[in-house]
């Protein structure tokens, strides 16, 4: 107990050092990643359905590993939201057995490292995750403490106006781009809401990107998802409803 005393006392610390104008997420996060020892981190919410968020993420790979998982739909933060417990997973370019697309990708993305995913659960049903990472080495914390400050992060998001979208934040503008593109793709394409979500997947990691990337195309007109384009009648234009009626 007195560890995690000592643990919630170094993340208060360090949330109350950060500039008061950083929202509060973003805070939260690099206070988390900088009390556990790790060398980046991230903290999403409904991490496995179509609502999956990520709040803040403190460093490039942290985001690669995020836009990863997001695109593939696996990885150890979709598990432990699944399962509602920690997941730790090696990436070192040998593929994990749970996870083999994320493993192998993410380590030809950030060279080897081990993977923390920590469920948040402030209450009874999970919130989100918080997942970290290092290149070398163990966390500062055991995993238990580890699993009660995710919990106190869970706790802060829920008094958190700015979490639930009252103050805008990337993040949920991100999402919002993701939704809009998948009601495009389902009102042109015919197409039901979950397979519109799975071609966006599709097609981000099939040009190495990010699912936000490939919506915002969507959402510009770069690309379309019509009948034509995957074996039905050709119109005129990506995004036309039909044949229209030009004159003489």
């Amino acid at each position: 107990m007195s560890d995690r005393i000592m643990a919630l006392a170094q993340l208060a610390r360090v949330i109350a050092s950060a500039p008061a104008e950083e929202p509060l997420p973003v805070r939260l996060c690099r206070a988390y990643v900088e009390v556990l020892g790790a060398d980046g981190g991230a903290i999403t919410l409904s991490s496995t359905t179509s609502q999956r968020l990520t709040l803040s993420t403190s460093d490039g790979v942290s985001a690669q590993i995020e836009d990863l998982q997001d695109v593939l739909g696996e990885g150890p933060g979709q598990d432990a939201y699944r399962s509602g417990q920690a997941v730790v997973t090696k990436v070192d370019g040998f593929g994990g057995r749970s996870f083999p697309v994320f493993c192998g990708l993410a380590s030809s993305l950030t060279g080897p490292l081990t993977v923390w995913a920590i469920p948040m659960q402030p209450g009874e049903a999970t919130l989100g995750v918080i997942t970290v990472y290092r290149g070398t080495g163990e966390l500062s914390y055991s995993l238990e403490d580890a699993q009660f400050l995710a919990d106190s992060v869970g706790a802060a998001l829920l008094d958190d106006p700015s979490a639930h979208g009252a103050t805008p934040l990337a993040g949920w503008s991100n999402r919002a781009r993701v939704h809009q593109a998948t009601g495009m793709i389902v009102a042109h394409g015919g197409f039901t809401p979950e397979d519109a979500l799975v071609i966006l997947r599709a097609h981000a990691f099939a040009e190495s990107t990010s699912l936000d990337r490939i919506a915002s195309d969507v959402i510009e007109q770069r690309l379309g998802f019509t009948p034509w384009q995957t074996g039905g009648t050709t119109p005129d234009a990506p995004w036309d409803d039909g044949p229209k009626d030009h004159g003489p």
